[in-house]
């Protein structure tokens, strides 16, 4: 997290400990998954393989163009997961968010939930596509994100107890401009060089 926080950290170096972050919070978000063994023919005799997922899994976001390499690692991590997305949008008066897109699979309610954003500032955005999720009959969901401020956990905690929150770290608070404390800046600027 300390090279991340850095605003020297070169995008290629960003991009890669982001991927890294991912992965280690991808693999904490589904050690609790069912897991199933099957049964192989090998070239010279029967073997029972090692544990796989039996959960079928879906990652999505409400901002996937944010995401770059963390939303890739949890993709590789999981690769049989399902992929959907929630378009949104924040009202410049309310600040409120509101959905325009939602394509999800077709079984979206039998299916284990991750949703996947860099940041959990506010909590509007991830109040929402949880809020999204459960309107179409999910109930298995967890949050995943690199970087969490307090009042957006408390946020979760308050309208969602039944979603758990994984997270590369909890700072400090938010600014009077919503900003994580001490944050990294927009983690979409510093993944693809914009800023």
């Amino acid at each position: 997290m300390t090279i991340l926080r850095d605003k020297n950290t070169s995008v290629k170096d960003f991009r890669e400990i982001v991927s890294e972050i991912g992965m280690l919070i991808t693999y904490e978000a589904t050690r609790d998954l069912p897991l199933t063994t099957k049964e192989v023919e090998t070239p010279i005799c029967q073997n029972r393989g090692p544990p796989q997922l039996r959960a079928k899994i879906r990652c999505g976001s409400h901002s996937p163009g944010r995401l770059g390499t963390w939303w890739t690692a949890c993709c590789v991590s999981v690769p049989g997961a399902r992929v959907g997305h929630i378009g949104m949008y924040r009202d410049e008066e309310t600040l409120e968010p509101h959905v325009y897109f939602c394509k999800m699979p077709k079984d979206i309610e039998e299916r284990d939930i991750m949703i996947v954003d860099p940041m959990l500032a506010t909590g509007g955005s991830a109040d929402a596509a949880i809020s999204e999720m459960k309107k179409r009959g999910c109930v298995n969901i967890k949050l995943m994100v690199l970087l969490a401020a307090p009042e957006g956990i408390e946020l979760i905690q308050k309208n969602h107890p039944d979603v758990d929150i994984f997270c590369g770290a909890v700072d400090d608070h938010l600014n009077e401009h919503g900003y994580i404390v001490p944050g990294l800046g927009d983690a979409g600027d510093r993944i693809f060089g914009t800023k």
